[in-house]
């Protein structure tokens, strides 16, 4: 906890964390693409990692002051894809903030329709369903406001579209900011002026 706080606004620290971060998303989420439908209990474990990887991804980018590449990034999209973007995440944080306690993971996907060569098909195929609003009273309200949003996010980007296309949307973007975001000698260099 002592080191934490020592290095917590060390820059090389936020960008190996950054970088670190997406690793994993970027390993889990490829070998998620090589996992067959007939391997559920393995596909369901991945999905949950990528989930919870590309939201980590989305907060370290966010929370270590790597807004602005960030923003940049969004900001060169078009007015739909920058929507599209933001809806995708949201619903992801959705789908994280939901699984584990509340919900089981397969709640939420519909996986592909096993058959003859079942085994040969990829859980990328495999759509997000639709899921009925969840009961939020228990919540103040703004945090019911909140997850609320994430829900129809949920419900207008992720809901009937394939895990590959969803994930392949997500961690496209997120490497695209974390590329823009300054490098650990940019960061050290205005660091030390």
């Amino acid at each position: 906890m002592a080191w934490n706080r020592e290095k917590v606004g060390d820059p090389a620290v936020k960008m190996r964390a950054l970088q670190w971060s997406i690793s994993a998303m970027s390993d889990t989420t490829e070998r998620l693409a090589r996992v067959s439908t007939g391997d559920q209990p393995r596909a369901f474990v991945l999905i949950g990692e990528a989930v919870w990887w590309i939201t980590i991804v989305d907060a370290t980018l966010v929370r270590y002051h790597l807004v602005g590449a960030y923003d940049a990034v969004l900001a060169d999209q078009t007015p739909a894809e920058r929507l599209l973007i933001e809806g995708t995440l949201a619903g992801l944080r959705f789908v994280r903030n939901r699984i584990g306690d509340e919900v089981d993971l397969d709640e939420f996907i519909e996986p592909g329709a096993p058959g003859p060569g079942a085994g040969e098909e990829r859980v990328t195929g495999w759509t997000w369903m639709s899921v009925p609003e969840p009961a939020l009273a228990s919540l103040p309200p703004r945090a019911r406001s909140w997850e609320m949003a994430r829900y129809r996010a949920y419900q207008d980007q992720l809901a009937g579209h394939t895990i590959g296309e969803i994930f392949g949307r997500a961690v496209a973007f997120l490497e695209l900011a974390a590329m823009n975001a300054p490098s650990i000698t940019d960061s050290s260099t205005h660091a030390a002026s």
